[in-house]
């Protein structure tokens, strides 16, 4: 079950609204990389997680944490969205309106009467598209790194773009969570590792013995640029410790594709055969 405290896991309270940053700080909620999506990613790799103990306590752990970041953001968008300024007695042009209006989100005071919701930066709603839960530790948990980079990324954006004390003071917050919690990501791949659960490549347990060897290893250099072979993903001892690395110029390995004509009920584009027909019987009348 859950529980709620009402007290934030850290400060959430801007120095001055700021209907325009608002609207940029959307971005690290309901973007595909903000708090939604980490926050359900790790809830439901932990609740379809079939392996008892630790890995799953900590999912749950680090899942419950991300719904507190949710919770802050939000309530910090409320606060940056609050008691805009009075419009001048004497304003007939409406510049203080346009100003007050101009940057921000539409929808923040039409559609949420001046609240947040779980859209990004452009108002594009956050979709469960973004959430990964594949049942596989390995394959999770490297996603789960790239994450918390892209999300850390984009806070550390965001806070060059404001001037604010306390927005900034939040944004470092989640910058060093973001921080640890990449750090978290590494260990757990090497203590999967180190437990013998799984390795590289994902899935381990797949028989090496179906794939085809003279491609394991292979940089394929499928562009003219001269020095993509330089790095040690071509050459030297590849990180499975089966082997080394190797390089080949691209080839082709298989056919030329000639499909049959489609389902004529499907009204696709497809070859005339009897115009073909009628063709071939004519060449022929002409030897």
């Amino acid at each position: 079950m859950f529980t709620h405290q009402k007290a934030l896991q850290f400060t959430a309270k801007p120095d001055a609204p700021d209907p325009a940053f608002a609207r940029r700080f959307q971005e690290v909620l309901g973007g595909k990389w903000g708090e939604m999506t980490v926050a359900l990613q790790y809830l439901y790799q932990g609740w379809n997680c079939r392996l008892p103990g630790k890995y799953k306590d900590m999912l749950m752990a680090i899942g419950t944490e991300e719904l507190s970041h949710v919770e802050m953001i939000t309530t910090m968008i409320d606060q940056l969205l609050d008691k805009p300024g009075a419009m001048a007695a004497d304003d007939t042009t409406g510049a203080t309106q346009a100003s007050e209006y101009g940057a921000q989100n539409p929808q923040h005071t039409i559609v949420n009467g001046g609240g947040a919701y779980p859209h990004d930066s452009n108002g594009v709603p956050w979709s469960g598209a973004f959430v990964t839960a594949s049942g596989n530790l390995m394959a999770d948990f490297h996603l789960n790194v790239t994450a918390e980079m892209q999300g850390r990324l984009q806070v550390a954006r965001l806070f060059h773009m404001t001037d604010d004390q306390g927005v900034k003071d939040l944004i470092r917050f989640l910058v060093t969570r973001d921080h640890m919690h990449q750090m978290q990501w590494l260990s757990a791949i090497e203590e999967l590792k180190a437990d013998g659960l799984d390795d590289i490549p994902v899935p381990e347990a797949f028989p090496l013995g179906e794939e085809f060897e003279e491609f394991d290893r292979t940089f394929i250099q499928a562009s003219d640029g001269a020095q993509a072979t330089d790095g040690r993903w071509a050459s030297g001892p590849a990180p499975d410790g089966r082997g080394d690395f190797r390089s080949a110029v691209v080839q082709a390995h298989g056919q030329e594709p000639e499909l049959a004509p489609g389902d004529p009920r499907l009204y696709g584009t497809n070859p005339l055969q009897e115009t073909k027909g009628l063709i071939g019987k004519a060449k022929d009348a002409l030897k």
